[in-house]
């Protein structure tokens, strides 16, 4: 049976499903607290959620260059590197929806997006202190490659910081 899976940017009462499944998963993401998601609510490009049959089951953040109130390392590293970017900061997909293509449709719009605004690049970081691998896989079939990597958060985590280029017109 096929799922119904809508994507719509996040709204007020999204805020807890958000924040949730932030901290389910903060070991691979950074922590996010309710105002820090209401700055990004406020300023990214997008925090947008997937809903399957109307219910939320995974959210996504991207942001453009040059936030200065922004002060992740890997973000810095892209605003540095690249004069636009559209950086995908963090997609979470609730557990019992994983592997159903949410991911995907996230990414596709994120392209869509960058593509629409004239942005040449889509870019991300992947863990690889610790390995995961089923990301890597994930956006080497979405386009992605590597263009550098970098030890963060005091020398505990290596991320492979990843770009794919956009197509556009």
């Amino acid at each position: 049976m096929s799922k119904n899976i809508t994507l719509r940017p996040a709204q007020e009462r999204d805020i807890d499903f958000i924040l949730r499944v932030n901290e389910e998963n903060v070991e691979v993401l950074s922590p996010m607290d309710e105002a820090k998601l209401r700055k990004f609510m406020d300023t990214a490009a997008m925090v947008w959620v997937a809903e399957v049959d109307s219910v939320p089951a995974g959210f996504i953040v991207t942001l453009r260059e040059g936030l200065d109130y922004y002060k992740s390392e890997n973000y810095l590293w892209f605003s540095r590197n690249y004069p636009e970017i559209l950086y995908i900061d963090r997609i979470v997909i609730d557990a019992p929806f994983r592997g159903i293509g949410i991911g995907r449709k996230f990414y596709e719009a994120v392209f869509e997006q960058a593509a629409g605004q004239g942005i040449e690049h889509v870019t991300c970081e992947i863990d690889t202190i610790p390995y995961n691998e089923p990301s890597l896989n994930f956006h080497k079939v979405m386009g992605f490659r590597e263009v550098g990597e970098q030890f963060i958060r005091g020398g505990t985590i290596k991320v492979s910081l990843q770009e794919a280029p956009v197509k556009l017109g």
